[in-house]
């Protein structure tokens, strides 16, 4: 870096060989990677990762110590600060300061900073007028994938959900009673695609059988292939019928196991659009509710917590388009202002 580059950190403005020649920033992306048969790899990306920024520099002159101690009192307050040089900016915490004291005059030093938030390039909200582009988008990603899925319940669901959608101008303006079913659908929805990837998954376990079995297979069909294609081809009940039918019906399951989780991928996120939607709206028109951001857990202990009624649970389900209690992941929740009697029962 420059000299003439102005690099300030809260309000310690760093000068002459206390500007590093370079500062690196960046990092990473979380990926969750899952690893399917047959190579095939379905890729969910979760996130930046941002590094640490850090660099080093040399503390001089008669306030040398002076400035190194104010430097380690940010260190010591652990409050997001403002750095800033060209044209980048980050709220950053200071993770660490290393000083090396040779003189009062003469002090090396090496910085740490964990990013809290890129001001350079913010993390931009979807604006209520957006809201249904980027809604129409994920639901004809989730059409396609349903077609390749085949199976008629998830596609019936995907249908109903593009109806529902469609027929909503703007999210902005919709009330809650709108966008209810609409979440309705997409939990039901992801369910279906769930208790699928579950059937999937179980395949896999069959695979190390039937390739054990192959040997006997081709063994067997020289036994009896004679006597099938002396009757017309191979009878239902035929063992090697029975065989080929399995192997065809496990392959067409494995197939279906990454459009299954890239669905489930595209359905969250319509999910955990249209719920920040109704939250935004529901403060618009002063509803006395409250949204609240739980990591897993269940919707029982919530229910108890805000209203002292577990049985209360339906309520946040109902007001999320929630079907399951249990809290899978990050989620921002509406929890409204009063649950009414359902004793529990989700469709009361």
């Amino acid at each position: 870096m420059k000299h003439d580059t102005v690099l300030q950190l809260g309000d310690f403005k760093f000068s002459r060989l206390e500007i590093p020649e370079k500062i690196p920033f960046g990092g990473d992306q979380h990926l969750t990677v899952h690893e399917l048969v047959g190579g095939v790899r379905v890729v969910d990306a979760m996130g930046r990762a941002d590094k640490p920024i850090e660099w080093s520099g040399l503390l001089q002159g008669p306030d040398a110590l002076q400035r190194a101690r104010h430097l380690d009192g940010l260190r010591v307050a652990g409050q997001p600060l403002a750095l800033t040089w060209h044209e980048l900016a980050f709220y950053v915490v200071i993770q660490s300061l290393h000083c090396d004291f040779k003189r009062f005059y003469d002090l090396p030093y090496r910085l740490s900073c964990v990013v809290v938030h890129d001001m350079t390039q913010p993390v931009q909200h979807a604006a209520l007028t957006s809201v249904k582009d980027a809604v129409a988008q994920d639901t004809a990603t989730a059409k396609t994938l349903g077609g390749q899925i085949g199976d008629s319940s998830l596609s019936g669901l995907l249908q109903t959900l593009d109806q529902m959608t469609a027929g909503i101008t703007d999210f902005g303006q919709a009330l809650r009673q709108q966008i209810n079913p609409v979440l309705t659908t997409i939990a039901a929805a992801i369910a279906r695609a769930e208790t699928l990837a579950d059937e999937a998954n179980g395949v896999v376990s069959q695979v190390v059988e039937i390739v054990n079995g192959v040997q006997k297979t081709i063994a067997a069909v020289g036994g009896v292939v004679t006597d099938a294609t002396t009757l017309g081809g191979l009878l239902p009940d035929n063992p090697v019928a029975q065989r080929a039918a399995r192997l065809i019906s496990q392959a067409q399951a494995m197939a279906r196991l990454p459009a299954l989780l890239k669905l489930k991928a595209v359905l969250g996120r319509i999910r955990t659009v249209l719920a920040q939607a109704q939250a935004r709206v529901g403060k618009a028109v002063g509803d006395s509710g409250k949204t609240i951001t739980v990591a897993g857990g269940n919707l029982f202990s919530l229910a108890a917590s805000e209203y002292n009624d577990a049985s209360a649970w339906t309520a946040i389900a109902r007001a999320n388009g929630l079907v399951d209690p249990v809290i899978d992941g990050v989620h921002t929740l509406w929890v409204p202002p009063l649950p009414g009697a359902t004793g529990g029962v989700l469709n009361a």
